[in-house]
């Protein structure tokens, strides 16, 4: 970092860049004069769009040389949506800052879930969100669905719908697509889902200094309650395991190895404490499936 300048690195996708420039800009309001340049790198997970993500690596594939930019010294900091953060924080690197949180929860394109005809198709990546939507119609026929937005909402099955995050769409101005948004009581998101991660080198105290100016509190607590919960699951998304806080406590779903027979729960939270508590309710969900 030199003097009031930052490098933001982030993956170059619509969304991604997005991300960063809303960083860009929280960081502007909190340190006038400030100037910040965006350091665009493609990741494997971009790159390879072709092979379903829990065969390439799980989360990590889109957060890997983002975070090496970092370390290299291509760029001061990384910008992630905290989704696509395994549980354990990569060597070198520090989460320096968790901004407010965006809507956390799942939307179908394309139609309702209750309108979707039988045996309709589902075009999802995610196995947690496959779990979920299969529990609650099992009838569903479920298919590979990966790239960026704009490619994504190009590929509604005939008849049938997409899964996307709520907040993808808000921030990019196509919340008017979505037929359905879930409750998250309903379908539990993702662990860090409509949140950003903002990470640094561990050892560059002037850039965390920076970044904490944008940190919210809440969210951060909430996060670290999720990935605690991840976290006792080996934190990946082939996992089909989902979490989500909320003022009443963390909300969690869990799937056995044959979708059917989820164990949901409702567990409360050390406010001292979140990571913590999110690894108990992990440990306390693991039990109940057996493993």
């Amino acid at each position: 970092m030199s003097g009031s300048r930052l490098r933001l690195a982030t993956r170059s996708s619509p969304l991604a860049q997005w991300q960063a420039r809303h960083v860009a800009g929280l960081l502007a309001a909190q340190h006038p004069g400030i100037s910040v340049e965006l350091v665009l790198v493609e990741t494997t997970g971009d790159v390879r769009r072709d092979v379903a993500l829990h065969a390439i690596g799980g989360q990590g594939v889109f957060v890997k040389e983002v975070q090496q930019a970092v370390l290299d010294g291509r760029a001061d900091v990384a910008v992630h949506s905290a989704k696509d953060l395994p549980s354990a924080v990569a060597d070198g690197m520090t989460i320096a800052a968790v901004p407010r949180r965006g809507d956390p929860r799942d939307a179908l394109v394309g139609a309702a879930l209750d309108d979707l005809p039988a045996g309709a198709t589902v075009a999802t990546g995610a196995v947690r969100r496959r779990a979920q939507l299969h529990y609650l119609r099992d009838d569903l026929v479920f298919t590979e669905l990966r790239g960026n937005i704009g490619t994504r909402l190009d590929k509604v099955p005939v008849g049938g719908a997409i899964v996307v995050a709520a907040a993808a769409l808000e921030r990019l101005g196509l919340i008017d697509r979505a037929a359905e948004i879930f409750p998250v009581e309903r379908v539990c998101p993702q662990v860090g889902q409509g949140a950003l991660a903002v990470e640094c080198r561990a050892d560059d105290s002037s850039a965390a200094r920076m970044l904490g100016a944008i940190e919210h509190a809440p969210t951060r607590a909430a996060v670290e309650a999720e990935r605690g919960f991840l976290a006792t699951f080996g934190g990946g998304c082939d996992v089909p395991v989902a979490a989500h806080a909320t003022g009443r406590g963390l909300l969690t779903f869990a799937a056995g190895d044959d979708d059917r027979v989820p164990v949901t729960g409702l567990h409360a939270l050390d406010p001292a404490d979140p990571a913590g508590s999110g690894r108990r309710a992990g440990e306390a969900t693991r039990r109940a499936l057996g493993r």
